[in-house]
C-alpha cells in the first residue's frame, strides 16, 4: 500500500492504553478521502482512492467529476492524477507515476510523485481563512506543480491538466456551453449549462447546473490551452493540444457524443535541480446561490457589486501572499491542536477543517451582512439544520464566532415571524439552497416528528456560547421574546422528554431520554446567563434555580448501579452523556464531576476497536460525539485511547468516502451521513482548553 504521510510526522509515543498498542511515530495515515477541490457543497472535489491516479476525482456525493492530469518526461506520457478514460479508446495506455507521499493539512492537499528522473509536487489550497470572509467566501481553489531533476540531469517536462464538462452540470445528458475569455492576468476557460436556471431545485445527492466553471491560466507563462474533445489524446500521442477549439455547441456532457473538455498544456522545459513552479485557478461562479425567505442572496464576495472578472484577478494577484498566509495557518492550527490533545488529534482536525467549512455556503443578505448556511450532506439536504449547527459549532466558536452568528441570524429571524407557531425551535429553513421555511417533520403545520426539547435546547445553548465569545449581547437581547419562550417549553418538558426525537434521529423516538435531558438542563443554565447578561435579573435568577434542581433530579432519576442510564427507569442501559461538554465549556458547573467520572469508568469497559458505542443498543457510533465524550474527561489517558481508536478507524475503514460521522466501531464501516460540516464537532477539545467561554 502506498504511504501516506502527514503534515507533522506519526502519532504520539504514548504506552499501549486498554489493550491497544499505538502506532509509531513513523506509521503512515490514509484518509477516508482526500479533499481537493473544497469551497462549498455544490464546488467539493475528492480523490475517494490510495492514490491519485487510482480512480477518477468525483463531487462528495461519489458522481464522477472528472479531472485529468498528464505528464509528458522526455516524449513519455504518464499520469499523475484519475485514470485512462474509457471514452479514449484510441489512447495509448499510461503508466501512473509512482505517489511517493500525500499530505493533508487544514487548507492544502500535497502530493509527491516520481518518474523518470523526475520529482512532482502536486497542491490543492483553498484559502478558507475562518476570519477573512472575503477571501473565504471566494469560489476559488489553486492548483499548483513544482517539477525538478532527481538524477542530476535535465528533462524536457510538460504538463497537462484535463477537466470534464460534468464539473459544471448535475446530469451527463444536459447540454453545455463553453468559450474563453481573457483577464488582466488571465486567461479563461469556461463551461456551464445550457439552460442556467438558477436556483431551480433542491435536493441532497444532486450538483449544481447553474453558473459557470473557470480554469484560469496565468497570463504571464508559457501555456496553449483548448476546448476540445481530443485534448488528452493528441497530448499523449503528440506532446500538443488541438489547434482549435469544439465549436458544435451546444453539446450534452455524456462521453459517448465526445463533449467539449477544459485543457491546458504548461511547458516547463528543461527541467533540472532547480525547482520549475506553475500553478492554475479552479473556481465556479454562480449569480444565485441561495434562496432566503423568497429573496435570492449571492455570494458574499459579490456583495459590494464585485464582478466575476474582479474578484478572478483578484485571486490571480494575491496567489503568493494567501499561499503564504496559508502555511503560517497550517503551522498555527496544528501546533495548537498538537498541544491540545496531541498528534492523533490534530491529524483528524486537518482532516476535518475544509470539509467543516465547505458544507455551507457564505452569502450576503440585502444589507450586505454575512448569512453561512449548512447543507445537510448525505442525509435529506436540509438548510441551516440546527441540530447540525449545534456539533459544528465549537469549529466556529473557536476559529471565528462570527460564522456561528452568520449561521444562526437566519435561524432566529425565521422562529420570529408569525408564521412559526409553535412554541419551540425549529429544525430548519428548508432543503438546500432554498431556504423559504422548514421542511422537515410537520414542517411548519404539525407538531408530528418535531425535535422540540432538541432544537429549543440546542439554540439556547449555542446564543448563550455566542454572546459569551463576542462579549456581546445585542443578539441574545433582539431574540429574548423567543429565547425566553424556549426556555419555559424546557422548564415543562425538558427534565422527562417525551417520546420523542433527538438529534439522533437516526436511532428513532425514544422516550425519557437521559442525554437529551441534560441538554434541556443545560439549556435552562445558559438562558439563566443570557438573562443575567441583559438584564433580566429575576429570569435569571429563577432559571439558574430551576436548571440546578433538575440536575439533581436528574441525578437520582438516571441512576443505574455505578452509572447513569440511557433513558429514565431503563435499568443496566448507557449511553454517551456527550451534552455534558457545555456544563464545563460554559462554566455552568450544573453536575458535580462525579458523574463524568462515573460514566467514563464504564466507557473505558465499553471500547471497540474503532470508537466508543453511541449507546448499549449497538455498535454504532458518531464522530463528533466521541470527541464530546473524549473532551470530559480529565485522564490523558481515557483521551488518547479514544482518539486513537479514531485514528486506526480513519485509516482502515473500507468506506472510501469524505469523513463520514456515523459508523459502525466494529467494523469500521460507514452507516451514513459523509462530507458533513458536524465534524467540526471534533474542535470541542480545543474550545474547552481555550476556555474563552467559561463564566469571568
Amino acid at each position: 500500500m502506498n504511504k501516506i504521510k502527514l503534515f507533522f510526522s506519526g502519532i504520539s509515543l504514548l504506552p499501549p492504553l486498554f489493550g491497544f498498542a499505538c502506532l509509531s511515530a513513523q506509521s503512515a495515515h490514509r484518509p477516508p478521502a482526500v479533499p481537493l477541490v473544497a469551497n462549498d457543497p455544490y464546488f467539493s472535489i475528492w480523490s475517494m482512492s490510495d492514490r491519485l491516479t487510482d480512480g477518477p476525482t468525483k463531487h462528495w456525493s461519489e458522481t464522477p467529476q472528472p479531472m485529468t492530469g498528464l505528464i509528458r518526461i522526455d516524449g513519455k506520457t504518464m499520469r499523475w492524477m484519475g485514470v485512462r478514460p474509457r471514452q479514449y479508446f484510441a489512447m495509448p495506455e499510461l503508466d501512473a507515476m509512482k505517489q511517493e507521499s500525500l499530505t493533508v493539512t487544514p487548507l492544502h492537499t500535497r502530493y509527491v510523485f516520481s518518474a523518470a528522473g523526475i520529482r512532482l509536487h502536486v497542491t490543492f489550497f483553498t484559502p478558507l481563512f475562518p476570519k477573512d470572509l472575503d477571501v473565504m467566501s471566494r469560489p476559488v481553489t489553486y492548483l499548483s506543480w513544482s517539477a525538478e531533476s532527481t538524477d542530476s540531469k535535465t528533462h524536457k517536462v510538460d504538463l497537462l491538466l484535463d477537466v470534464g464538462p460534468e464539473i459544471a452540470i448535475n446530469d451527463t445528458q444536459q447540454p453545455v456551453t463553453w468559450g474563453r475569455t481573457r483577464v488582466k492576468d488571465l486567461t479563461l476557460l469556461n463551461v456551464g449549462s445550457r439552460d442556467q436556471a438558477i436556483l431551480h431545485q433542491s435536493g441532497d445527492r444532486i450538483r449544481i447546473d447553474w453558473g459557470y466553471f473557470h480554469l484560469g491560466v496565468p497570463a504571464n507563462v508559457a501555456s496553449s490551452t483548448a476546448l476540445a474533445w481530443s485534448s488528452m489524446a493528441t497530448f499523449a500521442t503528440q506532446g500538443v493540444l488541438p489547434d482549435s477549439d469544439d465549436q458544435t455547441m451546444p453539446k450534452p456532457a455524456d462521453w459517448r457524443v465526445h463533449p467539449v473538455h477544459l485543457a491546458v498544456q504548461l511547458p516547463l522545459g528543461d527541467v533540472g535541480s532547480s525547482p520549475v513552479e506553475r500553478h492554475v485557478l479552479l473556481a465556479y461562479t454562480d449569480n444565485g446561490s441561495i434562496e432566503y425567505l423568497g429573496r435570492r442572496l449571492r455570494g458574499y464576495w459579490q456583495r459590494n457589486g464585485m464582478s466575476e472578472a474582479e474578484m478572478l484577478q483578484r485571486a490571480e494577484q494575491e496567489y503568493p501572499s494567501l499561499e503564504e498566509r496559508g502555511v503560517q495557518l497550517d503551522k498555527e492550527i496544528i501546533a495548537e491542536a498538537t498541544q491540545s490533545g496531541g498528534e492523533d488529534y490534530a491529524y483528524l482536525i486537518s482532516l476535518a477543517f475544509r470539509q467543516t467549512i465547505a458544507a455551507h455556503k457564505l452569502v450576503a443578505d440585502v444589507d450586505g451582512q454575512p448569512m453561512f448556511f449548512s447543507k445537510e450532506n448525505d442525509s435529506n439536504g436540509c438548510i441551516d439544520t440546527v441540530d447540525v449547527t449545534y456539533p459544528s459549532s465549537p469549529f466556529f466558536l473557536f476559529f471565528n464566532p462570527q460564522l456561528l452568528h452568520a449561521q444562526l441570524e437566519p435561524m432566529l429571524r425565521y422562529a420570529a415571524l408569525p408564521r412559526w407557531r409553535f412554541p419551540f425551535a425549529p429544525h430548519d429553513l428548508g432543503t438546500f439552497p432554498l431556504a423559504n421555511g422548514q421542511v422537515y417533520g410537520g414542517g411548519e403545520e404539525t407538531e408530528d416528528n418535531q425535535m422540540p426539547v432538541e432544537e429549543s435546547g440546542n439554540l439556547l445553548i449555542l446564543v448563550a456560547a455566542l454572546g459569551r465569545a463576542e462579549h456581546n449581547w445585542d443578539f441574545a437581547r433582539h431574540y429574548m421574546p423567543q429565547l425566553k419562550t424556549w426556555a419555559e417549553y424546557l422548564e415543562k418538558n425538558g427534565l422527562d422528554p417525551a417520546n420523542q426525537l433527538s438529534t439522533d434521529d437516526f436511532s428513532g423516538h425514544l422516550a425519557r431520554n437521559s442525554n437529551l435531558s441534560i441538554k434541556a438542563i443545560e439549556a435552562l443554565g445558559a438562558f439563566a446567563e443570557i438573562a443575567d447578561a441583559t438584564g433580566d435579573a429575576s429570569a435569571a435568577k429563577h432559571f439558574r434555580e430551576t436548571a440546578k434542581g433538575m440536575a439533581a433530579q436528574w441525578q437520582t432519576m438516571a441512576r443505574s448501579g455505578n452509572h447513569y442510564t440511557l433513558a429514565f427507569g431503563a435499568q443496566d442501559t448507557w449511553s454517551q452523556k456527550y451534552n455534558l461538554a457545555w456544563d464545563e465549556v460554559l462554566g455552568l458547573h450544573l453536575f458535580p464531576r462525579s458523574v463524568i467520572d462515573d460514566e467514563w469508568k464504564l466507557y473505558a469497559t465499553q471500547m471497540k476497536p474503532y470508537g466508543l458505542p453511541l449507546d448499549n443498543r449497538k455498535t454504532i457510533t458518531k464522530l463528533d460525539w466521541q470527541l464530546w465524550t473524549a473532551t470530559l474527561t480529565k485522564d490523558p489517558a481515557q483521551f488518547h485511547d479514544l482518539v486513537h481508536r479514531l485514528v486506526l478507524w480513519s485509516d482502515q475503514s473500507t468506506s472510501r468516502v469524505p469523513l463520514t460521522d456515523y459508523y459502525d466501531t466494529v467494523s469500521g464501516q460507514q452507516i451514513h451521513f459523509q462530507a458533513r460540516s458536524v465534524v467540526g464537532g471534533l474542535t470541542m477539545k480545543m474550545l474547552s482548553d481555550a476556555g474563552t467561554l467559561r463564566a469571568h
